[in-house]
């Protein structure tokens, strides 16, 4: 769990990330469009791990090399906008965040499932064939004889 002051660090370095890449550095990635999905920082603010995602990139892995080769221009350029909020401008770790990828992957295996539906008996669509005694009707029934 993070504290208040990583999270407000997190949310400054995400604003301030996303600016860097859009308007200061975005010639060195050929077009790619780059946005911050998530930031994580450390408990002493001094390493942060940043999750990117790409859109209009033709090879993913080819432009976060590109960002790691970069991560000193990135760092200095991020550094020029927060150097008066912060005390240590923090080493930063990039990856690629896939949560999109995976959320297509499941909802394609989803949705290829066969599922069978539901026995033409049932009624009420509540899960139990309407011909079937319950407990509590044979119970009844019994008390009947």
């Amino acid at each position: 769990m993070e504290s208040k002051r990583q999270q407000k660090f997190a949310r400054l370095l995400q604003k301030e990330l996303a600016e860097v890449f859009q308007r200061d550095v975005p010639h060195l990635f050929n077009g790619a469009y780059i946005s911050i999905s998530t930031v994580r920082t450390s408990p002493d603010l001094g390493v942060v791990k940043v999750y990117l995602s790409l859109l209009l990139a033709k090879e993913p892995k080819e432009v976060i090399a590109t960002v790691r080769e970069n991560t000193k221009a990135i760092r200095h350029a991020l550094a020029q906008r927060i150097k008066n909020q912060v005390r240590v401008i923090p080493e930063l770790n990039f990856f690629l965040d896939d949560s999109a990828e995976y959320a297509a992957k499941m909802d394609k295996i989803i949705s290829d499932l066969d599922i069978p539906a539901a026995p033409a008996e049932d009624e009420n669509n509540d899960g139990i064939p309407d011909n079937d005694f319950t407990r509590a009707e044979s119970d009844e029934d019994e008390e009947e004889i």
